[in-house]
């Protein structure tokens, strides 16, 4: 994999140098699709260079502060960026409408120019960007694909407007974009969502990871197991592991089932069959059949 970060930062000093050039742009033609991608852009760059910091410091080690490491550091920077892409959507949809109110005579032929540049440029950022794995690389490789959709957008609007001098053209297509951003907002909240309410990894199938444990030689009964990721990449699993005899083996052959399953890190419990296990209250129901739990 290559350095995330570094190709982050690439892309943050692309973006803030490109949106000072844009406002200027967006004010010399007049165009509120270049204006608004301006403020867009502006607040991307912020949340770029946020998201650097949060991806740096979510690769430093485990410590006694932060005993699973610092990964989730960086789905706090893609919280972060997608709200801020929330609200650039937003802001674009309003000027939007407010300009299919009332169109307004732009400049297309500047518009044309800085649209073959953003296209240029954005394509760049994104190219730098593309390929992580992380949550918070997800997110800032959607702003930057997002940028590059705006100007291709732009770039088509501003040739039509030249032909058929439709006004309207410019706020319709900003509308396009953003609620296209939005619905990409929206799917990345909801993995965000599942990650911080611990469920389990939606790579992995608990009931065939199930099954193929207790396939395993040894092994009488799997329980209590969670899992869980820390950053949608990176996932941990814990369980209690019932043998007739304790044989140091069960554990590596588990942990190596595991692996297969994509899961990073587990905690293994073994116990032996006349045992007692105290917490039953976290025994999880695996019902093929059915959803209902009954205890």
């Amino acid at each position: 994999m290559k350095e995330s970060h570094k190709n982050i930062l690439v892309a943050f000093i692309l973006n803030i140098g490109f949106s000072i050039f844009e406002l200027i742009g967006g004010f010399l033609t007049n165009s509120i699709a270049i204006l608004s991608d301006s403020i867009h852009d502006f607040a991307d760059g912020l949340s770029i260079g946020m998201a650097y910091f949060l991806e740096k410091k979510s690769k430093k080690k485990p410590n006694e502060d932060y005993t699973y490491g610092y990964l989730r550091y960086s789905v706090l920077g893609s919280i972060i960026t997608t709200s801020i892409l929330v609200g650039g959507s937003l802001f674009v949809i309003y000027n939007s409408i407010k300009r299919l109110i009332n169109p307004v005579a732009v400049n297309y032929n500047g518009m044309i120019i800085m649209a073959i540049l953003g296209v240029v440029v954005n394509f760049l950022a994104t190219y730098y960007t593309k390929g992580g794995h992380s949550l918070n690389q997800k997110s800032v490789n959607l702003h930057m694909l997002e940028d590059v959709l705006g100007w291709v957008v732009v770039l088509i609007g501003s040739i039509l407007m030249k032909f058929t001098s439709i006004k309207i053209i410019d706020p319709i297509l900003s509308l396009g974009v953003a609620l296209f951003i939005l619905y990409h907002c929206y799917k990345n909240i909801k993995e965000i969502g599942e990650i911080f309410l611990e469920k389990t990894p939606h790579d992995i199938d608990i009931e065939k990871l199930k099954k193929e444990l207790l396939q395993l030689k040894g092994i009488e009964d799997i329980h209590h197991m969670h899992l869980w990721t820390l950053d949608g990449a990176n996932n941990f699993a814990t369980l209690h592991a019932v043998v007739k005899k304790y044989n140091p083996q069960d554990k590596m052959l588990i942990r190596k089932k595991l692996g297969e399953f994509n899961i990073k890190h587990s905690t293994i419990e073994m116990e032996l069959e006349d045992e007692e296990c105290f917490n039953t209250r976290c025994k999880i129901d695996v019902k093929s059949s059915s959803h209902h739990h009954h205890h």
